[in-house]
Parts: C-alpha cells; structure tokens; sequence
C-alpha cells in the first residue's frame, strides 16, 4: 500500500473550492441583443461568462476525480477493487444519458446557486436549488449526500434538488470533508454547520425558517442523524448551540446505517476494509458514539423529547445498507418515546430510490412520499399536483442492465 499525502490534498482540494466558489457564486445572465452599439460588449459578457461555467466545471470535474484517485492510490489497486472500479465505469455509462442532461441543468440552471459557503474548513459549501416559483417563502430540504465516507459531494444530490425544486421545495445540498480529508468527527461537525446556516441564513434566499427538514442518503442519512442527535445532546444539557432541533420540522433518513458494530464485518465483505472504515469512524472505540441507534437508547427523555418527528426510508433488497439497520433503528427510537416511522419499498435496491426511480420519469415513490409527509399539515400548498409529470430521462433497458450491474 502507497502512502497517501492527505494533507496536501486537503490544501489542494481547498484551493480548487475556492477559486470554483467565486466563479460558481457569480450568476449568468442572458443579454438581450439589439441593433444597439453595445450588442458586442454582451456577447463577451456571455462568452466570458460561458468560459466561468466552463471552468467551474472543469475545476469541479477534476477536484471528485483527484480525491477519487487519492483514495485508489491509498487503498491499493487489488483485484475486488478493481472490479468494483469497473462495475461504477459501466454502471456510470450507462446512466450517462440522464447524469448529463441533469449536469446541464446543474451548471447552467438560473434556479442552482453552487458552492455557497457556510464554514472555513476544506469543502464547507453547499448548493442551493431554488423553486421559479419564489412569491412566498418555501419549505426548504438540507439535504446531506451519500458516498460511502469517501466520495460524497454536494453535486450527487442534484437529481433529488432538482426534483423537489420543480414542487415548491428549496433544497440545500450541503458537502462537507470525506476520507481522507477527515474523519466520522469531522464530517459530523461539517454537516452540522452546514444545516446551522441554513437555520439562521435560509430567509434571505427565499425560504421558510419554520419549515426546515433535514435529510441525508446513505452514509449522508448516518452522518445527519449523527448531527441531529449530538445537537439534542447538547441541547438537553444546556450546551452552547448555533441552531435548535427544534428548528427540524422532521427527519428523512434514505438507506441509512444507524449502528456501526452491526455494519463493520458486513461492509467488509462488501469490500470496504474493516481497518479502513474504523479509520474512518475514529477507530473502534468510537463507534457507539457514532451510533444514532446506540445514542438514541442511552439518551435521557428530555434528549428524546426535542427530535422531531423521524421517517426512515429503506428499499427491502438493498444490499449495500440492509433495511434491517432502518427497522432496528426505528424500534429503539419508538421505545424510547420518539416519533418514528418506517417506510419500505418492495424490491427496491440501494440506488433504486434515488436514482434509477427518479431517472425513470413520471412520479416516483420517494419524492411523492416525501412531499405528502411535508405537506401534511400545509394545506396551502398546492404543488404536489400542479406541477408537469417529470419526463423519462434514460432508456429503461439502460436502467435495467445498470441495475444489474451495480457495484452499491
């Protein structure tokens, strides 16, 4: 195994973020040409803003490929991660119709605001996808991606931001640092900053400080109920806090693991090394302290008393994370005197929910589950029915051979 340079790529990572947040945070705009004398100095506005989002792109582009090739280079190149490796390219190709059409809208949309910065550490940005409709404030989603601890990026939750955007929802889709730019600790820390500024920060791009909901994804929906349960800690105890969770309206947790002991001998057989992912949950030791499961049962009821309502998401033949992790999770959390829910979907694998259904078209569980649980008691809003029926962006042969050969 080659040693790996963390430190230089955490400063090189920095740096990228940097100069890409102050080309992503200026806006385009589209120059209306005239028979006036100015109609060449907006056409080199409009190139000079086509080469920014180029740049941007390019930058962003090669920022997730270093981090991914740093992480090759740190965990050897053995045959199972070579397969694994070739799984994703195939699995990537054949989803690539749809990963650019919804680029496109990524880095081109008047609705995206990119790289928004709410911390000082090495990738504290998040992305903001704003509803056309702004009239009155909005629900907004913090939304906190999924990528096994080690290729997690705002940018993964574009599909979902722009799904939720389309029916009224704003949605922060907050990055914060993967293995080996730091670890479990690090990364909670960073969400949990991330969801501070949209608390105290969200009214002034439109949305609605009383209707904030969190959600994270895989290892994202660890990381966020890691936060949400460290801030009820501190809260219930009198600990200085830069948010409430009373501020959460509800928790949506999408194929999560919530106990770290019942996951480490299973991710291993799924080729995550076990000397790997304690690395990255701090070392043995630490994984009760990173357990939602394990936090929720030895908290006390005032802790208890502030989460608010919990919904846990799980496909039944996910075998990446098993649905078994929501159930288990669910049951502590009700035991204990939380409001919890869990909702199964038959037949349904880890990416299923959040990427094959959503590139299928039409009107997916997930999305429709989600938004008739936030407008439940909103009885003004009447989006979820009068928006367009979102249009199939993949081949369903495409999505079937993908999901075959998917490596999650």
């Amino acid at each position: 195994m080659q040693p790996l340079h963390s430190g230089d790529d955490a400063r090189e990572a920095a740096a990228l973020l940097d100069r890409t947040d102050s080309a992503g945070r200026r806006r385009r705009s589209s120059p209306v040409l005239s028979a006036s004398p100015g109609w060449a100095g907006g056409l080199r506005r409009q190139s000079s803003s086509f080469r920014q989002d180029v740049g941007h792109a390019a930058s962003e582009t090669y920022l997730v490929t270093r981090l991914t090739f740093s992480l090759l280079q740190y965990l050897g190149l053995g045959y199972r991660w070579m397969r694994q490796l070739l799984a994703l390219t195939v699995y990537a190709i054949l989803l690539m119709p749809g990963f650019l059409q919804v680029g496109y809208y990524y880095f081109y949309s008047s609705q995206v605001r990119r790289s928004i910065v709410y911390g000082e550490q090495p990738r504290n940005r998040l992305d903001l996808y704003i509803p056309k409709d702004s009239s009155r404030p909005c629900p907004v989603m913090a939304f906190v991606t999924g990528g096994a601890w080690i290729i997690g990026y705002k940018a993964w939750g574009a599909l979902l931001g722009r799904r939720l955007a389309e029916r009224g929802i704003i949605v922060a889709c907050i990055d914060y640092r993967n293995f080996p730019q730091g670890t479990i600790s690090d990364m909670v820390s960073d969400a949990s900053q991330g969801i501070s500024f949209v608390c105290n920060n969200i009214a002034s791009y439109g949305g609605d400080p009383n209707q904030i909901y969190l959600m994270g994804q895989s290892a994202g929906a660890h990381i966020a109920a890691c936060a949400l349960m460290e801030q009820a800690v501190k809260e219930s105890s009198g600990q200085p806090i830069s948010w409430s969770v009373t501020q959460i309206k509800a928790y949506f947790g999408l194929s999560g693991g919530y106990n770290l002991h019942n996951l480490v001998d299973h991710f291993h057989q799924r080729g995550l090394n076990r000397s790997i992912f304690l690395s990255i949950m701090n070392g043995e030791e630490s994984l009760s302290s990173y357990s939602p499961e394990i936090v929720a049962k030895e908290s006390s009821a005032q802790t208890i008393a502030l989460l608010p309502p919990i919904f846990l998401m799980h496909g039944t033949d996910d075998y990446s994370i098993p649905s078994s992790s929501s159930q288990t999770f669910v049951e502590v959390l009700q035991q204990a005197g939380a409001h919890a829910k869990l909702l199964l979907y038959e037949g349904k694998t880890h990416t299923d929910i959040f990427l094959q259904d959503p590139l299928r078209g039409g009107r997916d569980p997930l999305v429709e589950d989600v938004l008739t649980l936030i407008h439940a008691d909103n009885a003004t809003c009447e989006n979820i029915a009068s928006t367009p029926t979102p249009r199939r962006l993949v081949f369903e042969w495409q999505l079937r051979l993908a999901r075959w050969i998917s490596p999650f």
